[in-house]
């Protein structure tokens, strides 16, 4: 059986994703006061667009889908701690991550924010086309499963030595 054809994303092409999408998000006239990350796909993502659009408060959201290559729970997962709707309250989000495949992760926190701020807006690396949130600041659409470069190889452990010269 052979594998199927996979996006790659490097470290250089997620930098030009990153301006594409601030770039994006100036030009439609949003000024988000937070950037609000998925972990743990989306913090490389959230973090980088702080430094672009120049927004300092850059918060963390932890959400459990996915358990492997095509794998998930049967719904997300919103785990502790979880920002406070206090925090957020009146204020523009920008909820960021790094892909939208079903969606039902980024609805999952775009519901919990909807009621406590002003504003709430998606932006993501990858769309695909079965997602149920149709994102407001995509770099790219593909149907394909993407190789993140800080996800393709295998965690570091203490144990991990196929690496080591």
């Amino acid at each position: 059986m052979s594998e199927q054809p996979r996006e790659t994303l490097t470290y250089e092409m997620f930098g030009e994703a990153v301006r594409s999408v601030a770039q994006s998000v100036v030009d439609s006239g949003y000024d988000p006061d937070i950037v609000l990350s998925i972990a743990r796909g989306g913090l490389p993502f959230g973090g980088a667009l702080g430094y672009a659009l120049d927004v300092k408060n850059v918060f963390v959201v932890n959400v459990e889908f996915y358990t492997g290559v095509d794998a998930r729970l049967d719904v997300p997962i919103m785990l502790p701690p979880t920002p406070s709707a206090v925090d957020l309250s009146g204020l523009k989000v920008l909820v960021a991550d790094d892909v939208a495949d079903t969606g039902h992760t980024l609805e999952l926190v775009r519901v919990y924010c909807a009621d406590h701020v002003a504003d709430v807006r998606t932006a993501v690396i990858f769309e695909k086309p079965r997602s149920v949130v149709k994102c407001d600041y995509v770099h790219k659409y593909t149907d394909r499963w993407i190789n993140f470069p800080w996800s393709t190889l295998p965690p570091v452990t203490r144990h991990t030595s196929a690496d080591r010269p």
